[in-house]
């Protein structure tokens, strides 16, 4: 209950700031509200797109907190928390090292619509996990699905990037990755680009046939 009273508060306090205005893509969550509180959760979840084009302004940090809470609020093994968060909505960083990125990948920056190497998101939230724990992964997995669904409740798009953090592991990105100060034997696993959506895109199909009942 605790931590459901802080979520709604930090929620309150994003619409206080103007952080949490909806997006065009948030009418069906909105929408979702007015019905019961399960229906509205899986509103969101079958709301939910990867985000590949967003606005230039980066996620308030008191919008973004609450997400981050969610995050560190999922469920992982034996209570290890085998994770390590690491937030940057500095332009000069993500800029920085998307020159490195262009440089490295030139047909990269070929498309009339690239901005950055985190799929153009302004604010990009960097997970990494313990191998010490064979269960790290997927603890890390179960955090990040947290905060996407938190911030699509919010009108906040994202989209979970592998891509960029293989390239930080490479010897020309080591300083940036250096920068985020992982502790000793943390492995950077991946990244999520969050941001306010400039595209509404289609749901893709899903093999329902994957799924099936066990007697």
């Amino acid at each position: 209950m605790k931590t459901w009273k802080k979520i709604v508060g930090g929620l309150c306090l994003c619409a206080a700031v103007g952080g949490c205005a909806p997006s065009a893509q948030d009418g069906k969550n909105a929408a979702a509200e007015a019905g019961s509180p399960s229906d509205a959760v899986v509103e969101t979840i079958m709301a939910r797109r990867s985000i590949r084009q967003y606005k230039a302004r980066p996620v308030n940090r008191d919008t973004l907190q609450v997400i981050l809470d969610c995050g560190i609020n999922a469920p992982n093994g034996q209570n290890k928390q085998s994770w390590e968060v690491r937030v940057v909505d500095n332009p000069e960083f993500i800029n920085g090292l998307t020159a490195l990125y262009t440089k490295a990948n030139p047909k990269a920056a070929e498309d009339p619509s690239f901005r950055n190497m985190f799929r153009n998101a302004p604010t990009v939230v960097f997970i990494a996990n313990d191998p010490s724990y064979d269960f790290s992964q997927v603890d890390c997995g179960l955090l990040g699905g947290n905060m996407i669904l938190a911030a699509q409740s919010m009108g906040i798009g994202s989209c979970c990037l592998g891509g960029p953090a293989r390239f930080m592991e490479t010897e020309e990105a080591a300083g940036y990755l250096e920068q985020l100060g992982f502790s000793e034997g943390y492995k950077l696993l991946y990244c999520i680009g969050f941001g306010y959506p400039d595209e509404s895109p289609a749901a893709k199909p899903r093999i329902r046939e994957k799924v099936k009942f066990v007697d």
